[in-house]
């Protein structure tokens, strides 16, 4: 075989991470992952777009927070699709694919109450954990302790995440 086809052949080879998964498994979790992906990605654009937009008496805190919390999403998403590739999987390529798959509804609102901010956020992380807990089933199954791992750990920061949500949008009770 000459040089030029060896590098012709280079170019066509797949992508795919050698794995002792199963190619179901493979498939299975790299789209659960790629869901998750899109998902994150829905969830740290909403929350950016809060930070941004956020005003009123309690500016202040809610932009630190949604930033805090922006952050913290936006560093699942490198993480994710790290381990979708480790699997064996391809990732999601581009902005269209990501709202093709993503379940996180947008908000595309010029307006947004900060109270309604919060519960939408609250309710979007809690989303999220559903569909991370969804996936951490699949793991457990395919035996994919790895992925199964890093789960726990996103699903303990989402809780988090929820809890500080829950919290802020609380009416003080001094007699409680």
């Amino acid at each position: 075989m000459s040089k030029e086809a060896t590098t012709k052949e280079r170019r066509k080879a797949p992508l795919e991470t050698p794995t002792d998964l199963g190619g179901n498994a493979r498939r299975d979790i790299a789209g659960a992952l790629n869901a998750l992906l899109a998902d994150t990605f829905a969830l740290y654009l909403k929350t950016k777009n809060f930070h941004w937009h956020v005003s009123g008496p309690h500016f202040r805190s809610l932009h630190l927070l949604f930033d805090e919390h922006g952050d913290q999403i936006f560093a699942m998403t490198d993480e994710i699709a790290e381990r979708v590739r480790k699997v064996g999987g391809l990732t999601i390529h581009s902005i269209g694919e990501i709202s093709r798959l993503q379940r996180i509804p947008d908000n595309d609102a010029d307006y947004v109450d900060p109270l309604d901010m919060v519960a939408e956020l609250r309710s979007d992380n809690q989303a999220l954990i559903s569909a991370m807990r969804e996936t951490h089933e699949l793991c457990d199954e395919e035996n994919d302790v790895a992925t199964a791992s890093l789960l726990e750990n996103w699903i303990d920061q989402a809780e988090r995440r929820v809890w500080f949500l829950f919290e802020t949008s609380r009416r003080g009770d001094p007699g409680h």
